[in-house]
């Protein structure tokens, strides 16, 4: 896909995706993706069923898929910090297998909480997938926030 295809492509005016940029480019501290368009950017987190097949049901993750991991859910607590003006804190543990779970709490509510597992194999079948499954976290954190605010607001 060419440059302008991509900069036409609606996906790529989205608040998440551009944070996921922004993310994804605070990571780079050799600048070896400056000048390089948000689709190669992106390229890692996208697995389709093809590239998918080529990683093995088992094995440790690099530490290009943990950087993807830590930026999908610094995104993610990016917008939860824009939508409600509170502070969020991603924690994102993993064992070197791949293992884990990630928190995001605003003040001392825990507003999102995942398991991780296989974590050598994140990713997603498109960006618009994985913009709908951070929409969805989105969604239930701030309804949390929402329900819960006097705790978030400590």
């Amino acid at each position: 896909m060419n440059q302008a295809a991509v900069e036409r492509d609606p996906i790529f005016e989205t608040d998440f995706i551009r944070e996921m940029l922004r993310q994804l480019r605070a990571l780079d501290s050799y600048g070896t993706w400056d000048g390089k368009p948000a689709e190669a950017i992106l390229a890692p987190l996208v697995l389709t069923k093809e590239r998918k097949a080529e990683i093995p049901l088992v094995g440790d993750p690099d530490e290009e898929t943990l950087a993807c991991v830590k930026a999908f859910y610094n995104a993610i607590a990016v917008l939860i910090e824009k939508e409600c003006g509170l502070m969020a804190v991603p924690l994102v543990h993993l064992t070197h297998e791949g293992f884990g779970r990630v928190l995001i709490t605003v003040g001392k509510l825990v507003v999102l909480d995942r398991t991780l597992r296989d974590v050598h194999r994140f990713g997603f079948d498109s960006l618009s997938k994985m913009k709908t499954e951070a929409d969805k976290m989105l969604a239930v954190a701030l309804e949390r926030v929402g329900r819960y605010s006097e705790v978030a607001g400590l």
